[in-house]
């Protein structure tokens, strides 16, 4: 869609200039008139042509720094306009800068701001964007920024808390594999050459490695083709309706990791529904802004039920507790909190209790998963030494006697 850069005048008489993106020059005529604008001059916006090698992905880093400092500059009275502006050129990722730019220009055309950023919607999440309308609405869009900015730090640093305890399993396991191939395809060749001129048969053990080096050295590259494939038909499945299904509920109820999962799904669906129910966001689409912004596709099924539930007259409480994802204290704590008319607080109090249960379970992950993965590589990498070592004894033996 084309842009069209245009400098015309309000009602007051003040010059207003920037971009609007319309479908052609009638249709942006059209819409400034409509904003009740006298225009002085529209002239189409001709793009550059930039080289690089992608645009910089907006991290969620990103977004909390710009919600915290939106809410700082609104709060000191600065215009929204104005803030972002300066907003808009001291950001240091590019790509989010021009976005940002673009949602200046179209508050001010006369746009609200959560309508600007539902333009860009790949950047800016439901929760995001429904909660600054609230703002919009009450007339508390500082103290509603902070809040986001509140609630997307904690978010980042419950993601930081599961990667770390992720990463170092991962790390670990490549390393196993990388070492466990170097030894099939590097070392035991050398050992098959020199038990070749043994003249004796070899232990069964010692056989049967030597007969897996020799498959993984002819039929490396088709092993290697038929793991790639699978793992393509694997992740294009995963990514259908029911592949998420599956996967995401095997996620919860798998051993060890299963429980982290669990409690990051209950922080994150508490934490999200009290943000905002307490900003003005009625239940309803609370609800339907938690199931899209889960992450799990079991838990957004769970929640899509409670939410058609809720929408008949039923309490939260009730459905949650017929999901069998949520404990049953969570439940309790729930129907607590209905009835004594502080949800968003006791959602709020189930949130920070669920992250120090993370921080627990991932502590407790990292002191298992250490002991079992030393152990599994001494398992695998003595065994290889042993089998080509097993020759060896015997003839040693053989020459003792």
């Amino acid at each position: 869609m084309p842009s069209f850069r245009y400098v015309a005048k309000d009602q007051g008489g003040k010059t207003l200039s920037g971009l609007l993106d319309s479908k052609d020059r009638a249709a942006a005529v059209d819409a400034l008139r409509k904003k009740d604008l006298i225009i002085i001059s529209l002239n189409e916006s001709v793009a550059k042509m930039v080289f690089s090698f992608g645009k910089k992905k907006v991290k969620l880093d990103d977004i909390v720094v710009f919600a915290r400092q939106l809410a700082t500059m609104v709060d000191a009275g600065i215009p929204l306009v104005g803030a972002l502006d300066i907003l808009g050129d001291q950001i240091e990722n590019k790509s989010f800068g021009e976005i940002i730019t673009k949602v200046r220009n179209d508050v001010e055309t006369g746009s609200n701001l959560s309508d600007a950023l539902a333009k860009h919607k790949s950047t800016f999440s439901p929760l995001f964007i429904n909660m600054v309308k609230a703002g919009e609405s009450s007339g508390m869009l500082a103290e509603i920024l902070d809040r986001v900015a509140t609630y997307f730090e904690k978010t980042s640093a419950l993601q930081k808390k599961v990667r770390s305890a992720l990463i170092y399993p991962a790390v670990v396991s490549g390393m196993a594999i990388g070492i466990t191939l170097l030894l099939l395809l590097k070392v035991i060749p050398i050992f098959k050459n020199i038990f070749s001129g043994f003249g004796a048969a070899l232990p069964t053990p010692t056989l049967v490695l030597l007969t897996i080096s020799d498959a993984l050295q002819k039929y490396f590259l088709i092993i290697a083709g038929i793991i790639a494939i699978i793992y393509y038909l694997m992740s294009k499945y995963f990514k259908t309706e029911m592949g998420r299904i599956r996967i995401d509920s095997f996620l919860l109820s798998m051993p060890i990791f299963g429980i982290l999962f669990t409690k990051v799904a209950i922080s994150k669906f508490t934490r999200t529904l009290s943000t905002l129910i307490k900003s003005g966001v009625p239940i309803l689409a609370s609800l339907e802004i938690v199931g899209k912004t889960a992450g799990n596709k079991a838990v957004e099924l769970a929640v899509e039920s409670v939410s058609r539930n809720v929408r008949e007259g039923e309490n939260i409480s009730e459905p949650l507790a017929r999901a069998k994802i949520f404990p049953s204290m969570v439940v309790r704590m729930v129907a607590v909190g209905e009835q004594a008319g502080e949800l968003e607080k006791m959602l709020s109090k189930i949130a920070d209790f669920y992250d120090e249960q993370v921080d627990s379970a991932v502590s407790g992950l990292t002191s298992l998963i250490e002991p079992l993965i030393i152990a599994f590589l001494g398992v695998v990498i003595g065994t290889i030494v042993i089998c080509m070592f097993l020759p060896i004894f015997k003839i040693t033996a053989l020459a003792g006697g």
